[in-house]
């Protein structure tokens, strides 16, 4: 390297130490950041490193020195994230479904150069990706890429939606082709999925994401503006049990007291829960009648009951009924 390319890019050098090899506990002196340098072809003596350290704290970097008494050396000692919250979103990556085995270790593996060497084996101790059920298909970040860019630029998109067969392979599903008009992406139980509105169908529908493929966006005007208008996604996604299609109903639920937390967890704090004379609990709300629902339903056992409407709550009877008659033969 020439010594005067070398020398404009010395300040990026010393930063690049700085931010691998230190931390709160752990400096590098003034000697090995010369010793460093002169392995690259960069000539610096102990004044120009002390300027090129002032100048990165006149630009806001946290660098402390260390006293003498202490062996002296540099360290960054804060950086634009904590530890903490790494391992946060450490975790969230490895437990997302949606993201593959190999795109998850691939962000944290990017995660660990925001710390030090140090610090980023502490993060790959955090990692449990391999015995996690997790999506296979590796166009997902282009994807959301594309669904997002649709949204933003008011644009319709063209897919293929894909299920499992027998042989546990991604085929299309139904129509090779699908055009719809792209209004949100929700997080759901631990999936991603797509809300959009259907010309054909005449509706809003949603689809997983890691489920599409060849995703296209097309120049034609999204579609559903005035539908979309009057969704309230928190409820839509609250109501719509493992985003699992159905018909919506307006519901009346009735259960004790110490189910409240579970019922809040399932549909927010946005509810207005009465009492009944014998001190039970009444819940009002629209929910999306599917198999999910019922089966969250029958999983609070005889406490929880549906009250209301009629015909939703035959249909729950019919429901659990089913699966007796289908287990006894």
């Amino acid at each position: 390297m020439a010594k005067s390319s070398g020398q404009k890019s010395k300040i990026i050098h010393i930063l690049d130490m700085l931010e691998k090899y230190t931390d709160e506990n752990h400096s590098i002196t003034t000697a090995f950041i010369r010793d460093e340098l002169d392995n690259l072809g960069i000539t610096a003596d102990r004044k120009t490193i002390y300027s090129d350290i002032a100048c990165l704290i006149d630009l806001g970097y946290d660098i402390q020195q260390e006293p003498s008494r202490n062996g002296g050396g540099w360290k960054l000692v804060s950086r634009r994230f904590e530890l903490a919250e790494l391992k946060l979103l450490v975790d969230a990556i490895s437990s997302s479904k949606f993201i593959t085995t190999k795109k998850s270790r691939e962000l944290i593996k990017k995660l660990g150069n925001l710390v030090s060497d140090f610090d980023a084996t502490k993060l790959n101790r955090q990692v449990y990706v391999a015995s996690r059920i997790k999506s296979e298909n590796e166009s997902i970040f282009y994807i959301v890429d594309s669904i997002h860019r649709a949204i933003q630029e008011n644009m319709q998109i063209s897919f293929t939606y894909l299920s499992w067969n027998i042989s546990k392979e991604l085929v299309p599903k139904g129509k090779i082709k699908r055009i719809v008009s792209p209004w949100a992406l929700i997080w759901n139980d631990e999936n991603y999925y797509l809300v959009a509105y259907d010309e054909e169908a005449g509706r809003f529908k949603h689809f997983r994401v890691d489920k599409m493929s060849k995703v296209t966006v097309l120049p034609e005007k999204r579609l559903g503006a005035k539908e979309f208008s009057k969704i309230d996604l928190a409820r839509y996604a609250e109501s719509t049990f493992g985003m699992m299609g159905g018909k919506q109903e307006s519901i009346t639920l009735e259960f004790p007291e110490e189910l409240v937390g579970v019922v809040i967890d399932r549909f927010g704090k946005d509810i207005t829960l009465t009492r009944t004379e014998d001190g039970r609990l009444r819940l009002r709300t629209k929910v999306v009648i599917s198999g999910q629902f019922f089966g969250w339903l029958s999983g609070l056992g005889t406490e929880c009951v549906i009250v209301s409407p009629e015909s939703v709550r035959s249909n729950y009877v019919k429901y659990l009924k089913d699966i007796i008659k289908i287990n006894s033969k």
